[in-house]
């Protein structure tokens, strides 16, 4: 089996972490305008780079490993500025793409860590 690169596994998992914030808040309200606003808050680099902290001490050994070779790529100019929010989230993102094509069951354990522990919606 081809190994996917983390950049890729960081594009994967910020799709699928946006499915899940969806799902979640499509029931939170009918106004477009605040669905979208409660949505972007929980897809930011800032949270997720909290949540990476958040669950860091649930990682395992190769999962903490993923996540310190996502957090060491290359960043795109325009968010140098917030490069380390971005490092962590990029790291958080790559985690979820990698739990979501090699174990979906531990993806489904680490969303109900994170939804029992931070209020989601």
């Amino acid at each position: 089996m081809e190994e996917i690169n983390l950049r890729n596994y960081a594009y994967l998992g910020d799709a699928v972490w946006e499915l899940y914030i969806r799902e979640k808040t499509i029931r939170q309200t009918n106004n477009a305008k605040k669905l979208h606003q409660i949505t972007t808050n929980l897809v930011k680099t800032h949270f997720q780079s909290e949540l990476l902290h958040f669950i860091s001490g649930h990682l395992t050994e190769e999962e903490h490993e993923i996540a310190k070779r996502a957090r060491n790529l290359p960043i795109p100019i325009g968010r140098r500025n917030i490069q380390t929010e971005y490092r962590q989230a990029t790291a958080f993102e790559a985690l979820i793409g990698w739990w979501h094509t090699n174990s979906p069951e531990r993806l489904n354990e680490i969303l109900l860590l994170i939804k029992e522990k931070i209020i989601i919606v």
